[in-house]
């Protein structure tokens, strides 16, 4: 009875939950209904449907925390008209609309990163509007409400692993054939559906009192005997290393940040949720007092370390998130330090302002970012005296240095946002002539030489030509043949040796990896072509024996240290036909 009793009373809690924010629910639900189009769709070999099947499920996924700021910023208001609920939810709907073609056109580097900064900030905005402007025991609502996150990720958790045994034990036992994609959509119906409708059954109502509640004795064990006591250590190893630093004179440039930053973002989260005990226990009161302080000087060090690859290498967006996230940590710092009445509102508010500052308008990563390597551009050509008015001149004389810098500035363009955004290139540059406009070559840097590639055959080009050929072996990725065919192909991924076969004698051997260096040197090292036309993913190869068509489905590979081209995977049809009579 006492079973049924908790089914009653979480099954209740979905129904207020839904009830409660019906177009999250909807739009999570949403979310899952798209993917799982998206699954039953493949292989999606038409690339603009698969984007805009990604980009609808991104945009449906960006309405759930938006429907459930919305939905807390009207609870707020005492009217409670609906008219005027239903105006914001269509507000937020036509945000929705123009986001979706406006700002997440295409998906690429700066689409992702925008939209992961968006939601970022809209998830901070729906933990602190129901708490502003009141101010007190606000760390205690947002335990309340990770605690609701905390105890939805155990149950789906349960809750998946049951129905995949149920699953399992159906296939084994009663031979009825469950699919892997029963087990992925299953997973689908517990993180879209039941989690965000069990976790916020644990969102308090708008001026539900929290002060008799007490601080989670777990939670209090867990900061004040496990996390704090580790930051205090990871401190003293910091600045054991600053010391070191110091000492030897060695900036280890790409180390430093890292170390620093997430070790300074934990700290902040921790000096935020000890701020309820810190009368009560001697320990916090010390911790939260003195831990802002210590960690000033190794923010310090953070920034020299981030000035030095700013220096030399201009700013990029990774670059802007580690400056703009260590600055909001270091404002943090001081706050907490010299603060008599701390306000701990501040920390998600200015964070997800922070968020939104990053990713859109003027003083965004992407603005920034291009400001800075447009100016490093403009000084590399100014230095060596390739510039005359606004216009490139050609150089024979430019040190190797410099051509790698430059080349490196306009494959970061290239890569992740327009050549047309350097201002001095023509506009009608591209990277293949680039020998013609600056005197020399593409000159690939060690950082780029580890660049993935990755090339599919276009699904809508015409027909392939297969006249002259008797034999196809079909969707090739690895095969390891069957001996009681006459003619036999074997493939082994691993080594990427291809070897036809003709009564078990082998008649024709290619190792599949030159057919990635030639795609790679035709379409450039620097570019990566999701899809090709058909007549660039064809080959043909032949010997003394047979003569041999490869049609490439998908290929993907990656630049190694020393240059090299290295094959990750391959699929491809194969046409067979024999030359020598003999055979």
């Amino acid at each position: 009875m006492k079973a049924v009793a908790v089914l009653k009373n979480i099954l209740a809690g979905l129904y207020k939950s839904i009830k409660r924010f019906p177009l999250s629910i909807l739009f999570s639900l949403s979310t899952a209904a798209i993917l799982i189009v998206i699954s039953e769709m493949q292989p999606i070999r038409d690339g603009s449907i698969r984007e805009m099947l990604y980009r609808l499920a991104m945009t449906a996924a960006l309405g759930i925390p938006l429907s459930l700021c919305i939905k807390l910023l009207y609870e707020r208001d005492d009217s409670k008209n609906d008219i005027k609920l239903a105006a914001m939810y269509g507000a937020g709907i036509a945000a929705l609309i123009l986001y979706y073609f406006f700002l997440l056109g295409k998906l690429n580097m700066v689409s992702n990163t925008r939209y992961a900064g968006i939601s970022i900030a809209l998830y901070l905005v729906f933990l602190y509007i129901p708490y502003l402007p009141r101010r007190e025991n606000y760390e205690k609502y947002v335990i309340k409400v990770m605690t609701s996150f905390f105890i939805t990720a155990i149950y789906s958790a349960v809750l998946y692993g049951g129905l995949s045994a149920i699953w399992f034990t159906v296939n084994k036992l009663l031979g009825v054939n469950i699919t892997s994609e029963i087990y992925y959509y299953t997973w689908l119906a517990v993180v879209f559906g039941f989690a965000p409708a069990y976790f916020l059954t644990g969102v308090p109502l708008y001026g539900q009192k929290l002060e008799s509640e007490s601080f989670p004795k777990l939670l209090n064990i867990l900061l004040l005997y496990i996390v704090m006591p580790l930051l205090a250590i990871y401190t003293f190893i910091l600045y054991i290393y600053f010391a070191k630093i110091i000492f030897t004179r060695v900036w280890p440039q790409g180390l430093v940040s890292n170390l620093v930053l997430w070790y300074s973002v934990i700290d902040a989260a921790t000096l935020f949720f000890i701020t309820p005990v810190r009368h009560e226990n001697r320990w916090a009161d010390v911790f939260l007092k003195w831990s802002p302080r210590i960690i000033l000087p190794l923010l310090a060090m953070m920034f020299v370390s981030m000035g030095i690859r700013v220096n030399a290498y201009g700013i990029t967006e990774n670059r802007y998130y580690v400056i703009v996230l260590g600055l909001w940590v270091s404002c943090i710092m001081v706050y907490f330090a010299f603060s008599k009445k701390m306000i701990n509102v501040i920390l998600p508010v200015t964070l997800s302002a922070v968020a939104i500052i990053s990713v859109i308008g003027p003083f965004s990563s992407y603005s920034v970012s291009k400001w800075s390597q447009n100016k490093r551009f403009e000084g590399i050509l100014s230095k060596n005296g390739m510039l005359e008015g606004r216009k490139i001149k050609l150089s024979n004389t430019i040190s190797s240095k410099d051509k790698i810098e430059i080349s490196s500035i306009l494959n970061y363009f290239m890569r992740n946002h327009d050549l047309k955004d350097v201002s001095l290139l023509p506009d009608d540059f591209k990277m293949e002539n680039m020998d013609k406009v600056f005197g020399f070559p593409y000159e690939p840097t060690q950082e780029n030489r580890n660049d993935y590639f990755d090339f599919m055959i276009d699904a809508n080009g015409g027909p392939i030509d297969i006249k002259g050929y008797d034999y196809m072996f079909e969707s090739i990725s690895n095969r390891t043949g069957n001996s009681k065919n006459p003619l036999d192909a074997v493939y082994d991924s691993q080594s990427g040796i291809l070897k036809i076969n003709h009564n078990g004698k082998t008649v024709y051997e290619k190792n599949m990896s030159s057919i990635l260096d030639e795609l790679i040197k035709k379409h450039s090292a620097t570019t990566n072509k999701n899809a090709l036309p058909a007549e660039d993913m064809i080959f043909t190869d032949e010997n003394e024996s047979v003569k041999v068509k490869f049609i490439i489905k998908y290929i993907s590979g990656r630049k190694d240290n020393a240059g090299g081209n290295v094959l990750n995977g391959i699929e491809f049809n194969m046409l067979v036909n024999y030359i020598d009579d003999k055979l």
